[in-house]
């Protein structure tokens, strides 16, 4: 086995040109795919935080009525025993909120937006003094002020909204929609405060105001859509939910807890769409590695075939010599894997700590991802061991065939190539 390992060796030594270009193709591949991988792995992670911390929260308690039908905001379906709940939370030493969300008109006056007009509106109803508990919107403000408790006529708006529609701090709108009851309803309201947070989909949709002032104007009678429960990073959200169902229940029966997976099950349905087109990205880059080596392998045994059959003419074993040439591959393999992960990494450094800005494009568009501009990587280990191993054993495996293809040869065949 010693000998077979030196003569791998110094075939690698002897034809160093080919071993680097071969080598320099493998890096490429493996650096693509450290790189990527690790763009859309922080892309992934970072639009999973952004979400909790600023649409669905940890936990999510609903009335089951109002979970069927949770797509049209039905109020007579909201939560009656909200302030039991919050209390029972509250003694567990967990924080939550309650929040109810309606559809609305949001009427537009001449006077300050220059024409009138209308837009569709989904409102979402906070108590300023605990929501801020839950939610991370205290850094998001960027003009005016936010919602005092009891306020009865102010709203907060998302930034990008706010451009879509001119809006400005101090401008006037009046919100049209129907009371829990079935009435309608219209209220003005002023726009005291714009956020920017770095949920792309909050800044493009949210209208905020009092959940008193909402209890008022939609007569819910002290009853809301939702409770919103938020939970350290690491918890086991399955087992606190199991924990929390039977107490709630307790309550009322109607109740339910919903985790921010089930919440957002249709992103995530799209998300594991998005990384099953990622993984064939990244296999065409490892195909474009393996065609390199391949060809590597092909022209090695067709210009030393009379060497091969020299060596089996003095009685080394086909074994012995297709050990050698595996070897052979496997060194370059691990050339261009030590070189790739090098790479990566340096590449990754600047991907984890600076990122790439496309706010530019997200802007007006919506690929999916709850970031609002920058786009950074995150390290991942089996990431770096899978593109470590995967160019030794892929290296082997490509140079094995043509290896194999030249052993069926005889010997005198090979002794007269040309």
């Amino acid at each position: 086995m010693k000998f077979i390992l030196q003569l791998a060796a110094k075939n690698l030594m002897r034809y160093k040109r080919r071993t680097a270009i071969t080598a320099v193709a493998i890096a490429f591949g493996l650096m693509m795919y450290v790189f990527v991988d690790s763009l859309l792995l922080g892309s992934e992670l970072e639009s999973m935080r952004n979400l909790r911390w600023y649409e669905t929260a940890s936990l999510r308690v609903y009335d089951t009525a109002y979970w069927e039908d949770r797509y049209f905001l039905p109020l007579d379906a909201s939560i009656e025993k909200a302030q039991e709940i919050l209390d029972l939370l509250k003694a567990e030493g967990i924080a939550a909120t309650e929040r109810t969300l309606f559809a609305a008109d949001m009427i537009l006056y001449q006077e300050d937006f220059g024409e009138d007009g209308n837009v569709s509106v989904q409102v979402t109803a906070i108590n300023p003094d605990t929501d801020f508990e839950v939610y991370r919107f205290e850094d998001t403000l960027v003009e005016g002020r936010f919602l005092e408790s009891g306020e009865m006529d102010g709203i907060v708006l998302g930034s990008w909204f706010a451009e879509d529609i001119g809006a400005k701090v101090g401008y006037w709108v009046t919100l049209v929609t129907r009371g829990k009851g079935g009435f309608y309803e219209a209220f003005d309201m002023e726009v005291v405060g714009i956020i920017n947070c770095p949920n792309p989909n909050v800044n493009r949709s949210l209208v905020m105001m009092d959940i008193q002032a909402a209890d008022l104007y939609l007569a819910m009678e002290g009853s809301v859509s939702s409770i919103d429960i938020l939970l350290p990073e690491k918890s086991d959200l399955n087992a606190i939910v199991g924990t929390l169902q039977p107490k709630l229940q307790a309550i009322d029966a109607n109740l339910a807890v919903y985790t921010w997976e089930d919440l957002a099950r249709d992103y995530l349905a799209i998300l594991g769409a998005k990384q099953g087109g990622t993984g064939m990205i990244l296999f065409l880059v490892f195909i474009i590695a393996a065609v390199g080596v391949s060809n590597t392998m092909l022209m090695a045994m067709y210009e030393r075939m009379r060497e091969l059959g020299m060596m089996r003419a003095l009685g080394m074993r086909d074994r012995h010599i297709l050990l050698a040439f595996l070897f052979e591959a496997g060194g370059i393999g691990l050339l261009g894997s030590v070189v790739g992960i090098l790479l990566g990494c340096l590449a990754n450094l600047y991907l984890v700590n600076v990122g790439f800005d496309f706010g530019f494009m997200f802007r007006d568009m919506d690929i999916g991802f709850r970031i609002q501009n920058v786009m950074r990587g995150a390290w991942s280990m089996p990431t770096l061991i899978k593109a470590f191993a995967s160019g030794i054993v892929l290296s082997m495996l490509v140079a094995f065939f043509p290896i194999r293809r030249a052993l069926k040869l005889d010997i005198p065949t090979c002794l007269h190539h040309q």
